[in-house]
Formats: structure tokens, C-alpha cells, sequence
């Protein structure tokens, strides 16, 4: 079934005059491409507790592989803090400083931290060589870069603006 386009003059369209012959509807603004949903209070915290959450999850990870099953002392408690912090300042850098890239310097930059992330947990879950564990980090670097590219790619210019 086959719709008009919406015209101003018609009635009932926003802009045109009313059903009743009154003064015209107030036009509504086009709505966004993708809704806020939370207030800009709320994404601001985010991106301050975020880093950290993330950051003590993959420390208590870190040491409880590192632990092996064994018993927990200073030093692994030391370890996984270490590794919290080494990890949130990382976050937070790229978080900073990706945004300002190109696209593809941009997804680089994450799959390198992802890849760097996943190697350095895979390191010291298994005792492989560091090979292997490059290598994985380097398959799961290149997974990353794949996403991400793909997603500034769909959703930026070239110069890095976002597309709305």
C-alpha cells in the first residue's frame, strides 16, 4: 500500500494546520539516529568506574592463575593489585587517546591493548612458551582489530567524526 509523503500544508502533519482549521502543530525536532538513554551525569561515571571495575576483575584474575591453586600470600595479593592498577592506567590511556585517531590507528591501538591483555593472562595460566603466547595474543588482537575496524569503519568518516 503506497503512503503520501508528509507535506506542510496538509492537516494533522506537524507544521501544517491542524484537523480543525486552527493554527498549525508545532514541528517536531528529527529524533537521533541512536537514543541517549542515560544523562551525560551517568556517562561520565561510567568512564571513571569502569577502568576500575575492569581493572580489579583482571588483577584478581591475574593472581589467581598466578596463585596456581596454592596458597594466597603477600606477594600474590601484591601481584594482583599491581596488575589492577598496570591495567586501569593502561584503559584509561587508550580510552583518551583513541578517540583522537583515525580509524584505523584507532582500532589498532585497541587490539594491541586487547591482544597485549589476552597475552600476558594466557602467560600466566598456561606454561607454554612465549611463542605460544604470542601467538595467541596476536589471534586475538587481530579478532579485535577486526571488530573494532569494522565498527568505526560503519559508524565514522574518515577523518574520525562520527556518523549520526
Amino acid at each position: 500500500m503506497a503512503q503520501t509523503a508528509p507535506t506542510p500544508g496538509r492537516p494533522g502533519i506537524p507544521g501544517g494546520p491542524s484537523a480543525q482549521g486552527g493554527p498549525p502543530a508545532p514541528a517536531r525536532s528529527a529524533a537521533p539516529a541512536s537514543p541517549d538513554v542515560f544523562s551525560e551525569r551517568t556517562h561520565r561515571l561510567t568512564n571513571l568506574i569502569l577502568p576500575v571495575v575492569l581493572g580489579l576483575v583482571y588483577g584478581y584474575w591475574a593472581a589467581a592463575m598466578n596463585r596456581d591453586a596454592g596458597p594466597i600470600t603477600g606477594w600474590n595479593v601484591l601481584f594482583g593489585f599491581v596488575a589492577a592498577f598496570v591495567f586501569a592506567a593502561l584503559y584509561i590511556a587508550v580510552q583518551t587517546v583513541a578517540p583522537r585517531l583515525r580509524r584505523e590507528p584507532h582500532a589498532l591501538l585497541w587490539a594491541a591493548f586487547a591482544g597485549c591483555a589476552f597475552g600476558f593472562l594466557y602467560s600466566q595460566a598456561t606454561q607454554h612458551t612465549v611463542v605460544r603466547s604470542t601467538l595467541m595474543s596476536l589471534g586475538i588482537a587481530a579478532a579485535v582489530f577486526a571488530v573494532t575496524f569494522y565498527r568505526y569503519y560503519t559508524h565514522e568518516d574518515a577523518t574520525g567524526h562520527r556518523l549520526r
